[in-house]
């Protein structure tokens, strides 16, 4: 949901006018903004902690650059950057949606064929983030949007970047706890691969389904010994969905599912039309949620005679025509991690 900016939220960022605060997390803060063209874009801005770390500097700089290359339908395409300003942002073509979390929360859990579409979805958009090089390392319900034409993955490569000076500094553990694979959790030398993603799909698709996470929900200490020690709780899924989530979230990565196999056995599925694919209400919530964020401006910005086109202050690196590709609202990120 969209709030109005605060006294101490910058006006504009790189190209962008800023229009609105959507969330925040560890990381720092997401903003509304739209380009001198018009395009509605997704700007993060990281933590000043961070902004004054330079290991974590040129790890972003590094992780935009190969987030840059993904270009999966179902991901969030970043389509401006500035590594090197004071306050070092991103910025991604914004599609009205809902988070995973709170479609469930508000709406309960999804039907079965939806949930398939989703993991089918996920599989797809995983597969052109391993592509660029990237492990997205903390794919969970809040990290996956659900858009009116197909979910997106968000908050990838970003999450890596920041946690990386997390872990620098404080040794915690990377990820979200009840979604981080037990080679993440444990810190072991079995490298976190591609892998990791996979079994946080089988975590997310359980939650999709039941509304609750593969190991239930406890204090984050709790969640990361029953990844290690315990099996996932899956009684309660659709005979339909439990299969699919059990393989996912093998204890031993080498017994996962490649994520071609699984685009392979969703494919039928997935290559269905996603115009219609979300059930009534949180389609009927999309379209409140567009009329509000595209079909209004701020009080404060939108008659703002300032606005040219001329960028104020860094300008970034970016396509400032044409702006396209989805990402949404970020939220508050797990154990270690960057928000989002």
């Amino acid at each position: 949901m969209k709030r109005p900016l605060g006294a101490d939220d910058p006006r504009r960022i790189g190209p962008f006018r800023l229009i609105g605060l959507l969330g925040g997390g560890g990381m720092g803060r997401v903003y509304l903004g739209r380009s001198p063209q018009g395009r509605t874009v997704a700007v993060k801005t990281a933590r000043p902690e961070l902004a004054d770390d330079p290991q974590f500097r040129r790890r972003f700089a590094r992780e935009v650059s190969a987030a840059r290359r993904v270009t999966g339908v179902f991901t969030a395409e970043v389509v401006a950057a500035d590594p090197a300003a004071e306050t070092p942002w991103m910025a991604t073509g914004y599609v009205p949606g809902m988070s995973l979390t709170d479609a469930v929360s508000r709406f309960g859990p999804l039907p079965v064929p939806v949930v398939l579409l989703l993991a089918g979805g996920l599989a797809r958009a995983l597969t052109a983030i391993h592509a660029a090089g990237l492990v997205h390392r903390d794919l969970k319900p809040s990290n996956v949007l659900l858009a009116p034409d197909g979910p997106r993955v968000i908050d990838f490569g970003i999450a890596h970047s920041a946690a990386y000076s997390a872990l620098t500094h404080t040794q915690m553990a990377l990820g979200t706890p009840g979604y981080m694979a037990p080679e993440q959790v444990s810190g072991s030398d079995t490298p976190v691969t591609g892998a990791a993603d996979v079994f946080a799909l089988g975590g997310v698709v359980a939650y999709a389904a039941t509304g609750s996470g593969p190991y239930g929900s406890a204090d984050p200490q709790i969640l990361l010994y029953r990844t290690v020690h315990e099996e996932p709780r899956l009684a309660e899924l659709p005979e339909g969905i439990r299969a699919l989530a059990a393989r996912c979230l093998a204890r031993d990565p080498a017994a996962r599912p490649a994520l071609s196999a699984l685009t392979r056995e969703l494919g039928p599925l997935h290559d269905q039309a996603y115009a219609q694919w979300l059930p009534g209400p949180i389609s009927h919530s999309l379209l409140a949620l567009a009329g509000e964020i595209l079909g209004t401006d701020t009080p404060e910005t939108a008659d703002d005679p300032s606005d040219s086109g001329a960028p104020h202050g860094p300008g970034g690196v970016g396509d400032r025509a044409g702006l396209s590709g989805g990402s949404g609202p970020d939220e508050p990120g797990g154990l270690g991690g960057p928000g989002g």
